[in-house]
């Protein structure tokens, strides 16, 4: 499984509307890229334990999307409805990092 993963920050003077295009840009890129297989997001835990590392830039915000293989991430990449969703999103953070990684169950 290939996993795409997306911390980041809005800006703080993000609007209200510019925070729910991009809840809705999410969204249908969740139900119509079909290579798509889970797509979460959510919100950073306030109290981190103990052996977290600090000092490093906070990103409150994190979209996980989960696709068969890589293959399934380039579609996911490539689609219309992900072009859209990345301008939304470049609109709106002020920070982030992305990674994509191939993972299994261990």
């Amino acid at each position: 499984m290939t996993v795409h993963v997306v911390l980041y920050r809005p800006r703080a003077d993000s609007s209200a509307e510019e925070r729910e295009a991009l809840v809705s840009a999410t969204r249908a890129a969740a139900q119509s890229i079909p290579s798509v297989r889970r797509f979460l997001v959510g919100t950073r835990v306030a109290n981190a334990p103990d052996y977290v590392i600090t000092g490093f830039p906070e990103f409150p915000y994190v979209a996980l999307v989960e696709f068969d293989d890589e293959a399934g991430l380039q579609a996911y990449l490539q689609h219309p409805v992900h072009v859209k969703l990345g301008q939304r999103f470049n609109a709106l953070a002020e920070a982030a990092l992305v990674y994509d990684f191939n993972v299994e169950a261990v």
